[in-house]
């Protein structure tokens, strides 16, 4: 409705405070304006657009707080349903978004920092064994944010090479977060009226399972999943496994409590995850659910809707992308990663159609010398596929006490440890799980012929995506000791000469 000219004339005295703001932000002679207002009642319509154009200049750029775990299963978190005592991360659940589709590129530790960092998948960014490094050139969230005049601090846990690539803000206590650098961090924030882009990672729960208290899981209480051995040692380790699990949620509490001790909580984005599965059978170093998918909660007051939740697929390599456009810029074409900004407030409730990860077993610790898988999985089905089925798959779990037990229930007559430990360590070439009925992925169906389709068209995805990411499978596994940090700065020729010595042990 057009304002009448006494309406006009009633609001002018209330104008004249912002003539300063009218003049310098739009070029108006306010004196102008005025006499225009009684004489034309629709300027007032136009005076209160740009009006609120000005103002919307000056709003605060988000913050961002991205808080971590190492190695936690995400059913195993109270909000997904899981057994651990988890309140501090409950109660973000319901002040946000929980997100019941998350998934990494791979379940391994340093690939997916890097994965994180760059919004690039593994094997193009050249960081997909464990303990690796990011090609030459590559930029990483550091870079984007800082042009979008950004602080970026990374605490806790790195895992991340070269630095030239990664230059965070570092600072740890113990390899954790280090609490009394995030508070200077966000006085300063406050203080100096900048934004921040904090990383808080742990350690937590990886191995050994040293910390919390244990006392609070008794073993013989302990509810395993059906694919994990039941034995007394499996038990024992479980236990306090669960019980660093809640040692890192006092983490993420202690974290929130800072963001509301320096009255930032209402403007900053924070998102908390668990990072691939546990160092136990079919989920760390796997390509199956259990180590791929992530808990993924969000909360961003005034943007996420409280206590809600997505199905949407998304993946680490989205938040990139995710936090450069909350902070108003353009996400990169190099990146893999798309963001779901439109999911997380509420502008759309699908991502993407297809999600993909990929394993490296060549160089890492107790690992099969050449057992490359890679997967992909849509809406309902995960198709993994192991390139080398013939190889025995080792990683750095078969060697510890937890696993030789399941081996010894196994040689035992143990029906259960018999088909387990052997569908850990022998695998077929194409698995393919009903992730709807089946969400544990215990039931193949590759070989039954009701799903030639589905095995076609996903390997098909499958195959496309590995030709973009310039990954030749084998070839690529064989490559991958190249790729490590421990060889940064060695030649090709002494690098083999390394390899050779090692595999003659």
């Amino acid at each position: 409705m057009i304002p009448s000219s006494a309406a006009a004339s009633a609001i002018l005295p209330y104008l004249y405070p912002f003539e300063v703001v009218i003049r310098q932000g739009f070029g108006l002679q306010f004196s102008w304006l005025c006499e225009n207002f009684r004489a034309v009642p629709l300027m007032i319509t136009l005076f209160l657009t740009l009006l609120l154009a000005s103002c919307s200049f000056a709003q605060t750029k988000p913050n961002f707080v991205f808080i971590i775990a190492d190695d936690l299963t995400y059913r195993d978190l109270g909000c997904y349903g899981g057994q651990a005592h988890t309140p501090n991360i409950d109660f973000l659940a319901t002040q946000g978004m929980r997100f019941e589709r998350c998934f990494q590129a791979t379940a391994m530790c340093s690939p997916t920092r890097h994965n994180i960092y760059t919004g690039i998948y593994p094997v193009k960014s050249g960081a997909y064994p464990n303990h690796t490094f990011a090609k030459d050139g590559t930029k990483s969230i550091v870079h984007y944010l800082k042009d979008l005049d950004y602080r970026v601090a990374l605490s806790g846990k790195s895992h991340v090479a070269p630095r030239e690539v990664f230059p965070f803000e570092y600072s740890a206590a113990n390899k954790n977060p280090d609490l009394e650098a995030i508070d200077r961090l966000m006085s300063d924030s406050v203080s100096d009226e900048t934004p921040f882009c904090l990383f808080a990672c742990s350690t937590e729960p990886h191995l050994p399972w040293s910390k919390g208290d244990a006392s609070l899981y008794p073993p013989e209480k302990v509810i395993l999943p059906p694919y994990i051995v039941d034995t007394p040692v499996v038990r024992e380790n479980f236990s306090r496994y669960l019980a660093e699990i809640t040692y890192y949620d006092n983490q993420v509490g202690e974290i929130l409590g800072l963001l509301d001790k320096h009255g930032l909580s209402e403007n900053t984005l924070v998102m908390v995850v668990s990072e691939q599965g546990n160092a136990m059978p079919f989920a760390k170093w796997t390509c199956y659910g259990n180590g791929l998918q992530s808990a993924m909660i969000v909360r961003w007051p005034g943007k996420v809707a409280a206590n809600t939740t997505t199905d949407a697929l998304v993946e680490y390599c989205d938040v990139v992308p995710t936090f450069v456009s909350a902070a108003g810029g353009k996400p990169a074409e190099v990146l893999d990663g798309k963001s779901f900004l439109p999911v997380l407030t509420g502008n759309a409730t699908r991502h993407k159609e297809y999600v993909f990860a990929q394993a490296t077993t060549r160089g890492i610790s107790n690992g099969s010398d050449n057992f490359p898988i890679r997967t992909v999985r849509d809406e309902r089905y995960r198709l993994v596929w192991n390139l080398n089925p013939t190889a025995e798959y080792q990683n750095n779990s078969t060697p510890k006490d937890y696993f030789k037990s399941m081996e010894a229930a196994a040689a035992g007559g143990d029906a259960h440890a018999i088909e387990y430990v052997n569908r850990y360590k022998h695998r077929p070439e194409l698995e393919l799980f009903d992730c709807s009925e089946d969400p544990l992925e215990m039931n193949n169906l590759a070989r039954n012929p009701e799903y030639e389709n589905t095995i076609k068209r996903l390997k098909a995805k499958l195959v496309g995506w590995m030709e973009k990411q310039g990954d030749l499978g084998l070839p690529t596994e064989l490559d991958a000791i190249y790729r490590s940090s421990r060889t940064i700065g060695k030649t090709k020729e002494e690098i083999d000469a390394i390899w050779a010595k090692r595999s003659s042990k």
